[in-house]
C-alpha cells in the first residue's frame, strides 16, 4: 500500500504532499448541488459580486474535503481504519474559483490503542495553500493507522 503505517508516523514529522488540485466552478456548484448547500456566496455569481470578495467564494466543506483528500496516496491509502474525529477546523482566507489547493501534514501525537494492539492512533493537522502560499484551511484530525503488518518467520 502507498499509505503509512502507525510506525512510519513521527511526533513532529512534516509531510509535504505532492498533489495539488485546482478548484473549478464546475466542482463548486456540484458540491454545493449535492449537499444542498443554498448559500448565495457559493452559487450566485451577481449577489457574491456585490460582497466584499467581489466574486463567489468555494464553499469552506469542499476545501476541507480536498485538503484531507491531497494527503490520501502519500499517508493513509489502505493503511487506515477510520478517521476519528476532525477538530480545529479554520478557514484564514477564502478559496476563489481557479484556486490551487496544496497541503502540508505535521504528525502532532501518536499512541497505541487501547482496545486493539494492531492499530495506533495519530493527531495530524493538516495545512491547506492556495497557489500564492496563502493558508485557506488548517485543521487536525485524529486518525486509526494499521500497524505495519507482521511478517511471518517461516513457522507453522
Amino acid at each position: 500500500m502507498p499509505g503509512r503505517y502507525y510506525e512510519d508516523l513521527e511526533v513532529g514529522q512534516t509531510l509535504r504532499h505532492s498533489l495539488g488540485r485546482t478548484i473549478t466552478e464546475a466542482d463548486n456548484m456540484l458540491f454545493c448541488g449535492m449537499t444542498a448547500n443554498s448559500q448565495p456566496l457559493h452559487i450566485n455569481a451577481d449577489y457574491a459580486s456585490k460582497t466584499r470578495f467581489g466574486r463567489q467564494l468555494v464553499n469552506g466543506i469542499l476545501t476541507l474535503g480536498v485538503v484531507v483528500g491531497l494527503t490520501v496516496p502519500e499517508l493513509t491509502e489502505g493503511t487506515i481504519i477510520a478517521n476519528l474525529g476532525y477538530e480545529r477546523v479554520t478557514h484564514p482566507n477564502p478559496v476563489f474559483h481557479g484556486d490551487t489547493i496544496y497541503v502540508e501534514t505535521e504528525v502532532l501525537d501518536k499512541r497505541e490503542s487501547r482496545s486493539n494492539p494492531e492499530v495506533g492512533i495519530v493527531r495530524l493537522k493538516h495545512t491547506g495553500t492556495n497557489q500564492h502560499g496563502q493558508v485557506v484551511c488548517e485543521v487536525e484530525r485524529t486518525v486509526m493507522f494499521m500497524k505495519r503488518p507482521r511478517e511471518d518467520d517461516g513457522e507453522q
